[in-house]
């Protein structure tokens, strides 16, 4: 067995999208956008901090809403056991600000992901840590002799998935799928978990 490292995206895959239930929450449409619907990560959240800003939101009332999440049904069992027998790394887009109550819930996996700048409560900007960091880490991690097996489901998923050993789409949009059709696509954890043990024989 080769020596692995797993490398999963947060939201969709272990967590509901925390943009989603920001939406939902506040009755704002225009926030249900994602990476899912738009590939081009800071046009995606320069429209999202301008809508903050236009509808008075704070971060403490985004806090609060993911406060109410839960991980995804079978997420946390999925990444407990997933971790009982390879090391896991959960590469996301999201913020250290907004991750550690889900974080808490999967009792802490190691989670690389950016930051925002935030003043009185008021998210002025957002700092990406390096430009497409889910592909540099997995790069990273490769240059350590490791054999890199990938799970996503968006677009900002697909550079992580093809720079992998192995790179599996997991519960994607059909859009994804048929734009990315070289990767396995699956709907169950039981499946996502034959295919990462099968990558790593």
């Amino acid at each position: 067995m080769k020596q692995s490292i797993v490398t999963l995206d947060m939201e969709g895959v272990l967590t509901p999208e925390i943009w989603i239930a920001v939406s939902e929450k506040t009755g704002i449409p225009e926030l249900r956008r994602t990476t899912r619907d738009e590939p081009d990560y800071d046009k995606l959240m320069r429209g999202r901090l301008a809508i903050l800003d236009q509808h008075g939101l704070k971060l403490s009332d985004i806090q609060d809403v993911i406060g109410t999440l839960r991980p995804l049904p079978g997420g946390k069992e999925f990444l407990d056991e997933l971790r009982s027998f390879v090391q896991v790394v959960v590469l996301s887009d999201t913020f250290e600000q907004f991750a550690a109550p889900l974080l808490r819930q999967l009792n802490w996996p190691t989670l690389l992901c950016h930051r925002l700048i935030v003043e009185n409560d008021h998210i002025v900007d957002y700092q990406l840590r390096i430009r497409e960091q889910k592909r540099e880490a997995v790069a990273a991690f490769k240059r350590m002799n490791y054999h890199v097996i990938a799970g996503g489901d968006s677009f900002n998923d697909t550079a992580m998935l093809s720079e992998a050993h192995a790179g599996i789409l997991f519960r994607a949009p059909d859009g994804v799928k048929r734009q990315f059709p070289q990767f396995p696509a699956v709907e169950t954890y039981a499946d996502l978990m034959k295919l990462i043990k099968q990558a790593m024989a």
